[in-house]
């Protein structure tokens, strides 16, 4: 094969890897879209489901309120659906703030003590 040849055959190769490449990136981007998409639609759905739910719960907190107001007072049954949901937002953000402590401040503390000792091993 001539040099020529052998430039010719350079050429072509460096434009079919060039033409792979970017075909592979246009695939790579409409991948991403598609998936972006669909990440999108799954969210709207998923706040749509959550804020159903969240009416849901309200007509259920109604519901009981009205089966105990069969037996009490309406002003009773309201009181006592009232405390329980009071206590019950209180026992969910002690529990919240118990947490957040266990988790402050985010640092990797056996991940650090880990390294320390595998320092000391390695040191002479």
């Amino acid at each position: 094969m001539s040099i020529s040849g052998l430039r010719n055959s350079t050429r072509s190769t460096v434009r079919r890897i060039t033409t792979i490449i970017r075909l592979e990136r246009e695939l790579a981007s409409l991948e991403l879209q598609q998936k972006l998409q669909q990440l999108g639609l799954g969210a709207g759905l998923l706040g749509l489901a959550a804020f159903i739910g969240l009416i849901a719960l309200v007509f259920l907190i109604v519901t009981i309120t009205a089966l105990l107001a069969l037996v009490l007072p309406w002003w009773a049954s309201l009181l006592i659906v009232t405390i329980v949901l009071f206590l019950l937002a209180g026992g969910l953000g002690w529990f919240g703030v118990q947490s957040v402590k266990k988790g402050s401040p985010p640092v990797p503390e056996q991940a650090i003590a880990e390294a320390k000792r595998t320092r000391a091993v390695l040191r002479p």
